[in-house]
């Protein structure tokens, strides 16, 4: 299973009828720190008049939320919502800041105005997919580390860091690890201790 998400924050900004609005799309993995964002961004401009927010997390995107912060009802965080579905996005959140320019801009206005500023930020956005893969530590001898940590990336087998303590310790991520024990075994003559730690979440591009 894979997802689509935002590899480092961005920003977005559109100026209608002199009011202006800032989005602020950031990377988050639960609602806690979804809410924290909000918060943030709230603290930092108190002199504007609204900050509508929308966010999206899990795999499967099914916790989502919108708030319009005072705007009239589905004005602005449902289409703010609605911008962070179109680009297939979880994990995120987007605050809009308004500063009013003194004019109505209308239901139609206002709705085109929060959508855009997600918009525009997401045109400045770096994406990644993650996808799940198991843990696995394997532990060989320091003098066996460099050759093993070789061949198993010239194998295509993902190497997330290597640890020296009394032996060497790479940390691996595999979608099959069955297949990985394999390969570790032919690679360690069968002297190799790998360890599954379970599943996890990773970047594996953008």
């Amino acid at each position: 299973m894979t997802y689509r998400t935002i590899g480092a924050p961005c920003i977005g900004e559109i100026e209608i009828s002199r009011s202006r609005f800032l989005a602020d799309v950031r990377r988050v993995e639960s609602e806690e720190a979804a809410r924290a964002v909000i918060a943030e961004v709230r603290a930092a401009h108190r002199d504007a008049r609204h900050h509508c927010s929308a966010f999206v997390l899990g795999p499967d995107g099914r916790l989502q939320r919108s708030n319009d912060d005072g705007e009239p009802s589905g004005t602005a965080g449902a289409p703010m919502l609605a911008a962070l579905r179109a680009a297939e996005l979880s994990d995120v959140v987007a605050v809009v800041t308004r500063w009013f320019g003194g004019t109505l801009l209308g239901t139609g206005g206002l709705t085109r105005a929060y959508g855009g500023a997600v918009d525009a930020a997401l045109r400045q956005a770096r994406f990644v997919i993650r996808e799940q893969r198991e843990a696995v530590d394997l532990d060989v001898p320091h003098a066996d580390a460099g050759r093993v940590e070789a061949e198993l990336r010239a194998r295509g087998v993902d190497v997330t860091g290597t640890e020296y303590a009394e032996v060497a310790t790479l940390h691996l991520t595999t979608t099959d690890p069955d297949a990985l024990e394999a390969q570790i075994a032919e690679l360690t003559g069968g002297t190799g201790d790998a360890i599954r730690n379970g599943p996890r979440w990773h970047d594996i591009r953008s």
